[in-house]
């Protein structure tokens, strides 16, 4: 079967518009959360609260959702986590058109929206294997990468321009894009897992599984001490090159412009993700991207308080997408489907959990030795990557996918 085939593949196509959409909508309201916080309040610090219990919540989440999607019927799943949202915004949208929106009902919202997508982003990969062949989820992990970078691209503009024209009007958007999402997973005919036969098992143990599947196979135990590293370089050169660019008095719409790059590298990147990854193969293209990262990282160091060093930090993005669709089709494809959810979250949590502390380390390294510095140091983690995927004896192992067994 060949690739293209993917485009008239009518249940991936059914789920990846209405996630567009859904995806446009978070980033929609992602922005106006924080601008609505801005008008109640007047306070930054409560705006950033937002954002930091949200990204909490998706972390803490992560590996009870793993556990979730494994052992609930993953349709219904998604149903009802596009429901809560559904019903948060909404709740959410009637406040601001009352004027009763306060701080405290904002950030149940953040955190309830939140929560609710973390659990439905591991339902949602953990389904693909479901309605994907196993030869085309390389190229089905691509297109949700171009649609991640690209909603992620066009949401926050969008967000303030909505915002402008009526308080209320992102958080309607949002649920409306919700209802959508609902009436196209119910409009998938396939199941979207295979069956299960075994009774389920208690939190604990039925973790331990997905742990102990994940940290006992060579190639995907090699690929995590790969990634991690690699995120969290990337993160931090992000905010090393930010806070470079405000002390060197750079205006903010040219420090917005920096951001812009490195997505658009990101967007060009999951793009041209399934060609790259047929061309190269998993092995060559993971120890090729951890090689270029850290050249081109580096090359960063050379413009530290310059908006050209946006150029070196988008190329390194660009080549993110292949690697990621290349490492998730083949988790996928190894993977068996009773397992798909919690081996992903545990990948997810163990990519970038390391990325939390970039930021971090970035303040200490600028406020002692300077951007550049601080930019040497992160492309130095991603050429330690380098050296274990170029060493290690993890990326030569690399077995037979496990066929999917035949849904009811």
């Amino acid at each position: 079967m060949t690739s293209t085939s993917l485009w008239r593949n009518r249940e991936f196509n059914l789920l990846w518009s209405s996630q567009s959409l859904s995806d446009l909508g978070d980033g929609i309201a992602s922005l106006a959360l924080s601008l609505l916080v801005l008008v109640k309040t007047g306070s930054p610090v409560s705006a950033g609260l937002v954002g930091t219990l949200t990204q909490a919540t998706r972390l803490l989440l992560r590996l009870p959702a793993g556990v979730l999607v494994d052992r609930l019927d993953r349709r219904r799943t998604l149903v009802a986590c596009d429901a809560v949202r559904l019903l948060a915004f909404a709740a959410l949208t009637t406040a601001v058109l009352t004027d009763r929106a306060g701080l405290v009902l904002i950030l149940v919202v953040a955190v309830v929206d939140a929560a609710a997508s973390a659990i439905f982003g591991t339902a949602e990969d953990a389904s693909l294997r479901s309605i994907v062949p196993i030869r085309q989820l390389p190229d089905a992990v691509a297109r949700n990468e171009a649609r991640s970078y690209g909603t992620s691209l066009a949401g926050p503009p969008l967000g303030g321009l909505l915002f402008g024209l009526g308080h209320a009007v992102p958080f309607a958007a949002n649920v409306v894009s919700y209802l959508v999402s609902i009436t196209a997973v119910l409009a998938i005919r396939k199941p979207l897992q295979a069956p299960r036969e075994d009774e389920p098992q208690a939190y604990g143990a039925a973790l331990a599984e997905g742990l102990r599947f994940v940290f006992t196979h060579p190639f995907l135990r090699t690929l995590m001490l790969v990634a991690a590293p690699l995120n969290f370089a990337i993160n931090g050169v992000v905010f090393a090159l930010i806070v470079a660019l405000q002390r060197a008095g750079t205006t903010p719409a040219v420090i917005g412009l920096t951001e812009t790059i490195v997505a658009a590298g990101g967007l060009l990147g999951a793009f041209a993700a399934p060609a790259v990854q047929r061309r190269l193969g998993l092995v060559a293209l993971t120890r090729s991207i951890c090689w270029a990262a850290a050249v081109l990282l580096a090359s960063a160091a050379l413009f530290p308080s310059s908006i050209a060093a946006a150029i070196p930090l988008g190329l390194t993005v660009f080549f993110g997408p292949a690697a990621n669709a290349a490492l998730f089709g083949f988790q996928a494809a190894i993977t068996p489907d009773r397992l798909q959810g919690r081996v992903i979250s545990v990948i997810m949590v163990a990519a970038t959990s390391m990325a939390a502390a970039a930021p971090l380390l970035a303040g200490v390294v600028l406020s002692t030795r300077g951007p550049a510095t601080a930019i040497l140091v992160f492309a130095a983690t991603v050429a330690g990557s380098a050296l274990v995927a170029t060493f290690s004896r993890g990326l030569r192992y690399t077995p037979e996918p496990v066929e999917a067994q035949p849904a009811s």
